[in-house]
C-alpha cells in the first residue's frame, strides 16, 4: 500500500517553524494563466500570512527562477506557451529539492504519471478545496523535499479515466509504483479495470520496452495451467510433441500479470511460491532450472485473507504477493466519473464501428450516474457499445436504454432519488455554495407541482389534492416559483 502521508494540518508543525517559513522571501510561487485561480491563492495565502508571488505563465516563472529561489511552486499544467510540466522539469534541473505541486483540470492518468515521474511533490486536481491546497503547501514548506525523480513517461492509457478522488489516489499510486520492481497485488470487483492498471504500471516502468504478458488463471483448465505458466519439454506428456515456452519465459525481462490469482490450484500455488522465493522454475518435464527476471503483478476480486483462513490459498504465497496492495474503487464509489466514462466509451465505440458518434441526453446522463453498475466499468462500456449499435437516433433518450437497465428505475423510485439528492448536496457543499436549502427546496417543489399539473391536465384543484395542499397554496407556489402554466 502507499506510504502514509504526513498529517497536513497546521497543528502538525511547530508554530515557530511555520512563522519562519511564512516570513521568508517569496516562499510560494503560484503559476496559472487563470486570473481567478491566482486571486483565490493570493487571498488564501495572505490570510495565512504566507509570503507568495503569482505568475500568469510558466515563462514568467522561469525568467524569475534565474535570479530567485522559491520554497514551493504551485503550477497549472496547461497554459499558453510553456507548460507546467516544462516548468517542473527546468525547476528540478536548477533546484533538485524544490517541491513543485502540479494542478490541472484535466485529471487523467497521463498527467498524474507524468507529474510524479517528473519529480512533482504532489498532484492537485481542479476543482480543489482551498483549505486542502493551503494545507498541502504548508506540508511542502515543512518538508522542502521532492518525491523520487524518474524517467520520461511512456505513452499513457487513455481508457483509464477518472476525476473522482478515489481514482486520483489510484493515479498517484501508479505514479509512485511504476519505477519499482516490487510485486503488486491489485484488488477490486470484476470490471473495475485491474488489467488496465497492471498494463499502465508496466508501460510507465523501466521494463516498458519488454513484454507484458497477461494470463487469467481462472480461465485455463487446471491440468493445462502448469504448462501454460512454465512451459514444457518435448515428450513431457502425451501430445507434447515440441518444447513450449511458458508465460514466465515469454515475459522475461518484462511483466507477468496473473489475473484471478485467488482461483489458482493448490499445487500451482506451491510452484509459484518457489519462483517468487528463489527466482527459478522448471518447465514441465524439464531438469534444468530457468532463471526468471520478471515483475509479477497479481489481481483478484476475492477476499484472499478469507481464502487463507479457509485453507484455500497459501498464507506464505499471499504474503509474497501482497507486498504492495492497490485497491480499485467500484463504479458506484466514483459516480461522478460515470458521465465522463460514458461519453468516452460512446465515442470509442463509434470509432471502432466506424459510425457517427451518438450523444446522451442530460436525463440519460443523470440516470446512468444514479445506477450501481454491478459489472462496473466493463458493464458501462458494454452498454455504450450496445447503444452505439441499437439506439435509433443521434441523441440517446431513456427509452433507448436496454430493458434491463430501464428496469433499475423501479428501485430508484424508492431510494434512488434520495441518493441523488445526497450526491447533489455533497457537490454543492464541497463547492462552498450557500442558500443550498432554499435552492433545492424550490427545485423540489417546482418539480412536484409541474408533474402534478401534467398528471391532471393543468387542473389545479385536482393537482393540489394529489399533492396534499390547498388550491390557494398551490396558486401561491406557482407565482413564487415562477412556474409557467395556464389556467
Amino acid at each position: 500500500m502507499q506510504p502514509a502521508l504526513p498529517d497536513p494540518s497546521v497543528a502538525a508543525y511547530p508554530a515557530g517553524a511555520i512563522r519562519r517559513l511564512a516570513m521568508s522571501v517569496n516562499p510560494v510561487w503560484i503559476v496559472d494563466d487563470d486570473r481567478s485561480i491566482r486571486w483565490v491563492f493570493e487571498k488564501a495565502l495572505t490570510r495565512e500570512n504566507i509570503a507568495h508571488r503569482v505568475f500568469s505563465s510558466a515563462l514568467e516563472a522561469l525568467d524569475a527562477l534565474e535570479s530567485e529561489t522559491p520554497q514551493v511552486v504551485v503550477s497549472d499544467i496547461r497554459m499558453p506557451g510553456e507548460s507546467g510540466l516544462t516548468l517542473l522539469q527546468k525547476a528540478r534541473e536548477k533546484h533538485a529539492t524544490l517541491p513543485v505541486i502540479i494542478m490541472t483540470a484535466y485529471s487523467d492518468l497521463e498527467n498524474a504519471v507524468t507529474a510524479f515521474q517528473g519529480g512533482a511533490y504532489e498532484y492537485l486536481p481542479k476543482p480543489f478545496d482551498v483549505d486542502h491546497a493551503v494545507e498541502l503547501i504548508r506540508r511542502a514548506l515543512n518538508d522542502n523535499q521532492t518525491v523520487q525523480s524518474a524517467a520520461e513517461p511512456a505513452e499513457a492509457a487513455p481508457e483509464i479515466l477518472g476525476q473522482a478522488p478515489a481514482m486520483q489516489n489510484v493515479f498517484r499510486a501508479i505514479g509512485r509504483l511504476a519505477q519499482s520492481n516490487a510485486t503488486v497485488m491489485i484488488t477490486g470487483e470484476s470490471g473495475t479495470g485491474k488489467e488496465l492498471v497492471a498494463n499502465a504500471l508496466h508501460r510507465h516502468s523501466p521494463r516498458a520496452s519488454l513484454p507484458f504478458i497477461a494470463i487469467n488463471t481462472a480461465a485455463i483448465p487446471k491440468e493445462l495451467l502448469e504448462s501454460e505458466l512454465f512451459g514444457h519439454e518435448r515428450g513431457a506428456f502425451t501430445g507434447a510433441q515440441t518444447t513450449r515456452r511458458g508465460r514466465f519465459e515469454q515475459a522475461e525481462g518484462g511483466t507477468l500479470f496473473l489475473d484471478e490469482i485467488g482461483d489458482m490450484p493448490a499445487e500451482l500455488q506451491t510452484r509459484l511460491l518457489r519462483v517468487l522465493s528463489d527466482g527459478n522454475y522448471y518447465r514441465v518435464g524439464g531438469h534444468q532450472p530457468i532463471k526468471a527476471n520478471v515483475r509479477v503483478i497479481a489481481a483478484t476480486h476475492q477476499d484472499l485473507e478469507s481464502r487463507v483462513k479457509q485453507g484455500l490459498f497459501r498464507e506464505d504465497l499471499f504474503h509474497r504477493l501482497n507486498v504492495i496492495r492497490l485497491r480499485l474503487p467500484s463504479l458506484r464509489e466514483r459516480r461522478d466519473d460515470i458521465p465522463l466514462l460514458a461519453r468516452h466509451f460512446l465515442r470509442k465505440s463509434a470509432r471502432e464501428l466506424n459510425v457517427e458518434a451518438k450523444r446522451f441526453s442530460e436525463p440519460v446522463i443523470k440516470y446512468l450516474a444514479s445506477l450501481d453498475f454491478p459489472g462496473n466499468v466493463r458493464q458501462l462500456e458494454n452498454l455504450c457499445h450496445w447503444l452505439t449499435v441499437m439506439a435509433p437516433a443521434a441523441q440517446i433518450e431513456i427509452e433507448d436504454l436496454p430493458p434491463e437497465i430501464r428496469a433499475e428505475n423501479i428501485v430508484l423510485s424508492d431510494q434512488g432519488w434520495i441518493a441523488a439528492l445526497e450526491r447533489e448536496a455533497e457537490v454543492r457543499l464541497a463547492r462552498g455554495e450557500t442558500r443550498i436549502m432554499d435552492e433545492l427546496t424550490n427545485q423540489f417543489e417546482k418539480t412536484l407541482i409541474l408533474k402534478a399539473l401534467a398528471q391532471t391536465g393543468g387542473r389545479r384543484i385536482e393537482a393540489a389534492h394529489l399533492l396534499g395542499i390547498g388550491r390557494n397554496t398551490l396558486t401561491r407556489k406557482v407565482q413564487e416559483l415562477g412556474i409557467d402554466v395556464g389556467e
